[in-house]
């Protein structure tokens, strides 16, 4: 990779217009969880400490270009001044010149870059204006680098530009993941739907050594290979395509897993009566809402085999008891060998990242992530404009 870093970055006495991630949840007028704030604070602390002044660039829901004053950035001030433990001066359409007249040490936060039309469209007339109030470009927002935004990609090609923190760690963690891994590397893909997920099956199979399948996924797989699912969730109409990904994935070397026994009920519901069956024994009118323990035991022994591992989806229904058991075993399996320092386990995506915290394994996997879009383009294989912007 040949982006920079703020290592890299000369910022003493220079304004570093720094792009963050502050699109918090809200409610009555206060931020309700402010980690995506607690994230960025290495960042601006960094550009402090070495004499810099930053200048926060960030979006706040969908305005779509239009002034929305209930989506004012202005919301997230109490958490940010909080968080920092200083104040931060808030300006909606500042000049340079106010910008420089605030003294050094000063944090700025600016408003809803998404109030005007042009940074969805990635204006360059944005971009310049952008660029104008300061020296330096600093991207912290890998979750919206998957957007070309006047404030992600086109600033970047005015000014020089680096890598926040926490940009610089997501990066690291899923170049070692998908880049260059340490091998044999396995990726866990769960979720509902096959057809919301061809990219990234069709990235993995040639990247992986083993591809495990789960959730309503391997019913899909399943169905494809004539094995009757029942009433399960599966998409009928993929067979087709889950059999493309099959034959591709045995020409080149990668082993699909896919569940050897399930764990059916006829209700989808908190504690509903449920059995385990092998997998080619569900009842006509069950439906298949978890993996059984014989397939989370051989699992465990695919991790213990692997020096890297990527996980994107549940294994099955992870959100009501006790159709958990698959997930969380083998999500606290996996963080177990991390914690030996045996295994580097990197996560992402909504789900994801909901399932591993309920599971208790989430402090132990190398790193997770919350970039949702971004993290699931990056291992489709895509080029994300954001990180695209500060190579060279």
């Amino acid at each position: 990779m040949t982006w920079k870093t703020l290592d890299d970055m000369q910022i003493a006495g220079k304004t570093v217009l720094t792009r963050v991630d502050i699109n918090v949840p809200v409610e009555e007028g206060r931020v309700t969880d402010a980690t995506r704030i607690e994230r960025i604070v290495p960042t601006i602390r960094d550009i402090l400490a070495k004499g810099g002044k930053p200048v926060l660039l960030a979006h706040f829901g969908r305005p779509k270009g239009k002034v929305v004053p209930e989506m004012s950035l202005r919301v997230t001030l109490p958490a940010l001044e909080e968080k920092l433990g200083q104040p931060v001066a808030f300006r909606e359409t500042p000049t340079r010149a106010e910008i420089d007249a605030l003294p050094a040490g000063t944090v700025v936060l600016l408003e809803n870059t998404r109030f005007s039309p042009k940074e969805e469209t990635n204006d360059p007339e944005m971009a310049q204006a952008l660029a104008a109030l300061g020296d330096v470009y600093c991207n912290d927002a890998f979750s919206a680098a998957h957007r070309a935004h006047a404030s992600t990609t086109g600033v970047a090609h005015h000014l020089p530009a680096c890598a926040g923190r926490q940009m610089q760690a997501e990066l690291s963690a899923l170049e070692a993941a998908l880049g260059d891994p340490a091998r044999p590397v396995a990726a866990v893909v769960g979720g509902a739907k096959v057809s919301t997920k061809l990219d990234l099956l069709g990235n993995l199979v040639g990247r992986v050594d083993h591809l495990i399948i789960g959730g309503g996924m391997a019913n899909t797989f399943l169905a494809a290979q004539g094995i009757d699912v029942g009433k399960s969730l599966a998409e009928h109409e993929m067979a087709a395509t889950a059999r493309t990904i099959l034959k591709k994935a045995e020409g080149v070397g990668c082993t699909v897993h896919l569940p050897t026994d399930i764990v059916v009920a006829r209700d989808f519901a908190a504690n509903a009566a449920s059995e385990t069956l092998p997998v080619d024994a569900c009842p006509a009118d069950a439906m298949i809402l978890d993996a059984g323990p014989d397939t989370v035991a051989a699992l465990k022994e695919v991790f213990a085999t692997c020096k890297t591992l990527v996980w994107n989806g549940p294994l099955g229904a992870f959100e009501i008891t006790p159709f958990d058991a698959a997930t969380n075993a083998a999500a606290n399996a996996a963080a177990d060998l991390t914690a030996e320092g045996k295994l580097v386990s990197v996560a992402g995506g909504g789900d994801t990242v909901s399932a591993l915290n309920k599971a208790g394994a989430a402090d132990r996997f190398s790193y997770i992530s919350t970039a949702g879009g971004a993290f699931l383009e990056w291992m489709e294989g895509k080029t994300l404009p954001g990180v695209a912007a500060l190579e060279g």
